[in-house]
């Protein structure tokens, strides 16, 4: 990472926005985009996305500025000590974004520094005197300085050199700040086991009781590794799953999986859930007197639903604009509970809220089923078997109470 990048980046964080930043530094787009992606690939952390077309800032962006603060002082103190304090603030920005001096060359001449000896400098940096005695000569023709005074007994700073250490030693510890915060975080994640599920539809549901007893006997058992959980749609976690942000994925369907090692969850049927309050007995008439919110087809239990719909009824309702399609479960649930609507879902979801909706049979058996799959890590295999062992006993429990009640 080298100077004019962090200014760069530091810019893009405050003003939101790569074009902005490139049009004010006279940069081409992708190198202000580059610049950015450095900082986030030094840090492990991302601190930008794109929504719709538009560049967002995430929460850990501020923290960042913040750190880069110390360094952006420093850096415009260097300008000014390399005779680019000029009247034009545009063109101390031009030059500063183009500083090219690397932080880890800074490193290399404060060694030197301490050491009084470009050689015990060099063999301490396992590098070669001529390698570091080069780096050391163009960073003094880029800053017009002379920085050491090279002597018999070793090299000795000048006043220039003083007034250099300075200001890279202040960069160097706010730097190291914020990458210590970085490398702590990425040994967290290294050591964390990232399990993803679909969205649960409320605590009471089988996935977020399989997940809470997960994280209780893998803690219990003080496993090395942390579990952290993420809930996305069926897509997302096997896109999650393929690029490795993920390391088990519960899912509710099997479509996709083929390239992943993956292991039957369970087997349901699909149901209709419907107002508390209604009367329909089937299906059709459901679907007739009250409007449609779906899983959405990013979920495996949307895609099988949107079928079951087209392939079933050809008629405007169940192909029309009133059918709603929502990634949220909880949200699907509260409409459906207190708002008229109808939904499908698999019938080990729907027990659990059989006391907030009617829960109504197809007409004909639709077989579902829920899998895992998971990466090749054995944290990740270990909690795969405890999700399955876990998703048996309270699918279990949830058939006995709903017997005993009827």
């Amino acid at each position: 990472m080298h100077l004019g990048a962090l200014f760069i980046a530091s810019h893009v964080l405050t003003s939101g926005s790569v074009r902005e930043t490139a049009r004010r530094f006279q940069l081409s787009p992708s190198t202000v985009s580059t610049a950015i992606h450095n900082l986030e690939t030094e840090l492990a952390m991302t601190l930008t996305e794109r929504a719709s077309g538009e560049l967002a800032m995430l929460i850990a962006s501020g923290r960042v500025l913040e750190g880069l603060k110390p360094i952006m002082a420093a850096i415009g103190e260097l300008g000014q000590w390399a005779g680019h304090d000029g009247a034009s603030a545009e063109i101390d920005e031009s030059w500063t974004s183009r500083i090219p001096v690397k932080i880890v060359t800074m490193e290399r001449f404060l060694e030197v520094a301490d050491q009084g000896s470009i050689n015990r400098a060099a063999r301490r940096l396992r590098l070669g005197q001529p390698q570091l005695s080069l780096q050391l000569a163009n960073l003094e023709k880029f800053l017009s300085h002379r920085l050491f005074e090279r002597q018999a007994q070793g090299s000795v700073l000048t006043e220039e050199g003083r007034r250099a250490y300075q200001i890279f030693m202040a960069i160097s510890q706010a730097w190291n700040d914020l990458k210590s915060s970085a490398d702590e975080r990425y040994r967290r994640t290294a050591r964390s086991l990232r399990i993803g599920s679909i969205i649960p539809t409320g605590s009471e549901s089988w996935v977020a009781r399989c997940l809470g007893s997960l994280v209780s006997e893998w803690n219990a058992r003080r496993n090395n590794n942390a579990i952290s959980l993420v809930s996305m749609t069926a897509d997302d976690l096997r896109e999650a799953l393929k690029n490795g942000r993920i390391d088990v994925a519960i899912l509710d369907s099997v479509f996709g999986l083929e390239s992943f090692r993956h292991r039957e969850l369970l087997q349901t049927d699909m149901v209709v859930i419907a107002p508390p309050d209604s009367t329909e007995t089937n299906v059709t008439d459901l679907v007739a007197g009250h409007a449609i919110c779906m899983p959405s087809p990013r979920t495996g239990l949307g895609h099988a639903a949107m079928a079951f719909s087209y392939e079933r009824a050809p008629n405007r309702r169940r192909r029309g604009q009133d059918i709603t399609a929502a990634d949220s479960l909880p949200v699907i649930v509260d409409l459906v509970a207190n708002h008229g609507y109808v939904s499908f879902l698999g019938r080990v979801s729907a027990m659990p809220i059989a006391d907030k909706v009617r829960i109504v049979d197809l007409d004909e058996h639709l077989p579902m089923s829920y899998h895992v799959a998971l990466n090749h890590r054995k944290a990740a295999a270990d909690a795969c078997t405890m999700i399955i062992e876990a998703a048996a006993r309270i699918t279990s429990e949830a058939v006995v109470r709903t017997a005993a009640v009827a």
